[in-house]
Formats: structure tokens, sequence, C-alpha cells
């Protein structure tokens, strides 16, 4: 019997993961395909990179999504740490629940009343959709990330140095800069790259927030699509697709990297 589950347990996530990859597998390999034909192998080749090189439209789409994704992530990890630091190390303050429920609520809420909700805003405020408003739709969505993330890291570090700083005469201020951050650092990055990765790939929210002259790579990618798969498409998502494995990557290996550290300081 045990044999039999664990063989139907190795087969269903066999088949769970080639469902899951298998697609972007293709994709890649298609990538190098010679033939101008999507869904007809004509052997390896570079080419359509070269193409995606001279793609002045996608260039500019790719330049866009790096721009906004690193300023709203820059923007809500700074927020996303401050949050986490309020909710994390000033105890029950007044109007706590309802901070934390707007903090929170951009996880559970849906993308598409997001982006509308956001939209009639910037309409009724009569501001010009564009790069500033896809900015700050993504630093909303994505400062709850960096919240969750760096809170998690906080709560799980030792209280006992800052105190410790406290006792030998810092300020709060100097405890917190020369102990708590340098301490939550590897949580605030991943905080920070996940924002990034968050940004770079959103499509929904980027719809409805943008205006003419702030073309996200999602947005070209997606009108593109809609007039027919072009082999330029498969090259540029498989740049995508690098750039988010590594970001996601170095996350992981920065949260690995901390635990490590803790570990060592506690032995």
């Amino acid at each position: 019997m045990k044999r039999g589950l664990s063989l139907f347990n190795i087969v269903s996530l066999v088949i769970g993961m080639a469902f899951l990859y298998l697609p972007i597998v293709i994709l890649v390999i298609y990538s190098f395909n010679a033939s101008r034909l999507v869904s007809v192998w004509g052997g390896w080749s570079i080419r359509w990179y070269v193409e995606l090189w001279n793609n002045h439209a996608l260039i500019e789409a790719v330049r866009m999504s790096i721009s906004i994704a690193l300023a709203s992530a820059a923007v809500a990890t700074v927020l996303g740490t401050l949050a986490a630091l309020a909710l994390s190390r000033l105890g029950r303050f007044r109007g706590r629940t309802v901070f934390s429920a707007m903090i929170f609520a951009p996880l559970v809420m849906p993308e598409v009343i997001t982006g509308l909700s956001l939209l009639l805003l910037f309409v009724a405020a009569d501001v010009n959709r564009g790069f500033w408003t896809v900015t700050i739709a993504h630093t909303t969505l994505t400062m709850c990330f960096v919240t969750v993330i760096v809170q998690s890291r906080l709560s799980g570090m030792e209280r006992s140095l800052e105190e410790a700083a406290l006792d030998l005469g810092c300020t709060p201020l100097r405890a917190l800069l020369t102990i708590t951050l340098p301490l939550a650092f590897p949580g605030i990055f991943a905080g920070f790259l996940l924002a990034f990765a968050l940004s770079l790939d959103d499509l929904i929210i980027a719809t409805f927030t943008t205006g003419p002259g702030a073309t996200t790579l999602p947005i070209r990618i997606y009108s593109d699509v809609r007039l027919g798969v072009k082999p330029e498409i498969n090259a540029v998502c498989t740049v995508m697709i690098a750039v988010v494995a590594v970001v996601v990557a170095l996350a992981a290996r920065l949260a690995k990297f901390g635990d490590e550290r803790d570990g060592l300081r506690v032995t």
C-alpha cells in the first residue's frame, strides 16, 4: 500500500509539474526557432533575439517597465518597512486593527477592483495618467507584500540586541539604524526584489492606470498577441522569465543567508 501510494504521489507530482512548466519550456525552446511561424520548427537560431533588440517599441516598453518597477519597489520598500516596524514594535496602539486592514487589503482584493478604484481616483483628481500613476498603483499593490516579509523578519529577530543598545545609551533612532535595520536587511531586500518582480509582471492594474507614453511590457505583449503571436514575443518572454527567475533566486538566497546568520548568532 505504501509503495503504491508513493508511486501515485510521484506520478501526480510529475503531472502537476509538467502542467505548470512544460508550456514555459516549450516557449523558451521556440524562442530559438529560426522559422517565422511560431508553431513550425525551423532549426536553432538567435534571429528573434536580434530582431527583439531592433524592435524599438518593445525595447521602450522594457525600459518603461523597469523604470516603473524600480521606482515603485523602492517606495514600497520604504513604506512597507515603516509599516512593518509599526506593527511589530509599537505594540497594541490605537487604530492598529484598521491600520493592519488597510495595509493588507491589497493582498485579498482582486486586482480588477484595485485598478478600477485607482482609475476612478485619478479621474476624480484630474491627474494625467502615465508613468507616475502606474508607479503609485504598483506601490499600492506591492507595499503589502513588503510589509508581510519585513514583519515576519522582525518577528523572528532577537530583541535582546536592541534592548542592550538602549540600555547602553543608544537613542531609539540610533538603535533602529545600527541594530534593527541591519539585522532586518535580508527581509527588506527580499521584499524589494519581490515588489520589483510583481511590478514588472503586472498587467491588470497597469492597464487601468496607464496613459499615452507609458506602455509597460506586459501591456505591449498583450496588445501584440491579440493580433497574432510573433516570434519576438517568445524571445522577450524568455528574457522576462530569466529576469524573474534571477530575482526569485536572489530573494531565496538572501532569506537563507539571513536564517543561517541567525542560527550562527544563536549558537
